[in-house]
């Protein structure tokens, strides 16, 4: 069974929450978490090794782990990063790390482990009804899961998570970041017209929830970022969870 339990903080605004949402689109949620909860999180994501670098070259995703990636010489890493940056200039790109949590209900409650029991609270009667009331999505019915770990030069270029077959209805992120300065990068950004963009520093126990499509991106983390930014990701939708 998962460990580590969570609950909302008993102290939410849920009327202005919803109603922030509602008229803009997105909101930031300050404190989710009641008690430990967001702490036990990013302590257990930072002792983690699974991690997995996910990049893009055009259509094709590739994903490198840990020993894949200190095996590669330094021409080889170059190289890579040469890659990504030209992605950047040229259109949709993206490479940051990630831990995945399965969408099946047994797959999350066998996992002994606090990501999983996130990703099932967050599915659960006290989470998603809350949801439910912020985004006005009644239809919705589970919620997909992953740990991001931003490091410097990562990033996530602008996109409005509109998949076919996917049924998102909200996507969120749950930040896991004690300290945090808009000069080291990884602003999760709203891109509001061709010249105009909003940004959201990274920070502690929040929930950015913002409505599907919505074009957004996260900035490219910085040298002077002392830490990777973490965060735990995903989409609110509106089809069934698999058993």
């Amino acid at each position: 069974m998962p460990t580590a339990p969570f609950r909302l903080h008993p102290d939410l605004d849920r009327h202005a929450i919803r109603d922030a949402y509602r008229r803009d689109g997105r909101v930031r949620i300050h404190d989710l978490l009641a008690d430990e909860g967001a702490l036990t999180l990013r302590n257990w994501l930072k002792r983690r090794e699974e991690w997995r670098q996910i990049l893009n070259s055009g259509d094709k995703v590739y994903e490198l782990d840990r020993a894949t990636r200190d095996g590669l010489s330094e021409a080889q890493r170059r190289t890579l990063d040469e890659a990504v940056m030209a992605g950047v200039r040229a259109g949709f790109q993206y490479r940051y790390e990630s831990i995945r949590v399965p969408d099946g209900i047994a797959a999350r409650l066998a996992a002994d482990d606090p990501l999983s029991a996130f990703a099932a609270w967050l599915s659960g009667a006290e989470a998603l009804d809350f949801l439910r009331e912020v985004t006005g999505h009644a239809d919705s019915v589970f919620t997909d899961a992953q740990a991001t770990a931003y490091a410097p030069g990562d990033l996530l270029t602008a996109h409005d998570d509109a998949v076919a077959g996917k049924d998102r209805r909200a996507a969120y992120v749950l930040g896991l970041n004690p300290e945090w300065r808009a000069e080291w990068g990884g602003l999760l950004l709203f891109h509001d017209g061709a010249d105009r963009v909003t940004g959201m520093v990274p920070a502690f126990n929040t929930l950015d929830l913002l409505s599907v499509p919505q074009a957004h991106s996260v900035s490219m983390v910085t040298r002077a970022a002392p830490s990777r930014r973490y965060a735990i990701t995903g989409w609110l939708r509106a089809q069934r969870q698999p058993d």
